[in-house]
């Protein structure tokens, strides 16, 4: 089995649990936070649902540049689901594609010349994804506050069991 095949496996089960969840997000309180300091709603689904690209292009060696990117804006639900439905099918079909010299370069994330981290493409890999589990945790938490019920994801929650 390969790397690429190992990590689809991974991931897959993370996409399936998390595409419950994302479909629970109110598009009418994207705005919303819980407190001053933290992301809005729509901006952490939104994130979400970027990750899986990002981890594309990690296998790919396209590096991440922050000051390059769309920026934030507030989506409705749907959108957001099309726009996580792609990226992870972009995902599967690097990771089946991927050779385990793929994953041997760096990867950088970068705001513009200024480096701000460098690292092997599988640590990277596999860092992104635990990022990416830990937004999500913070999304129940977001969605658990706004009274929504939560999906299962690992295991029975205190509103589906």
């Amino acid at each position: 089995m390969t790397i690429g095949q190992e990590f689809l496996k991974e991931v897959d089960a993370e996409f399936a649990t998390s595409r419950r969840l994302i479909e629970r997000v109110p598009s009418d309180k994207v705005q919303w936070k819980p407190h001053p300091k933290s992301s809005a709603l729509g901006h952490l689904t939104q994130l979400v649902c970027w990750l899986p690209k990002v981890l594309s292009d990690i296998v790919h060696g396209i590096d991440l540049d922050l000051s390059a990117g769309p920026g934030y804006s507030f989506e409705p639900t749907e959108k957001l689901l099309r726009d996580f439905d792609a990226n992870v099918a972009t995902l599967r079909a690097t990771l089946t594609a991927a050779k385990d010299a793929d994953f041997d370069g760096t990867w950088r994330v970068r705001a513009g010349e200024n480096v701000l981290d460098t690292s092997g493409r599988k640590d990277a890999f596999r860092n992104t994804v635990n990022h990416f589990v830990h937004h999500r945790g913070q999304l129940t938490v977001y969605l658990r506050l706004l009274d929504v019920p939560i999906p299962q994801l690992y295991g029975p929650t205190a509103d589906e069991r």
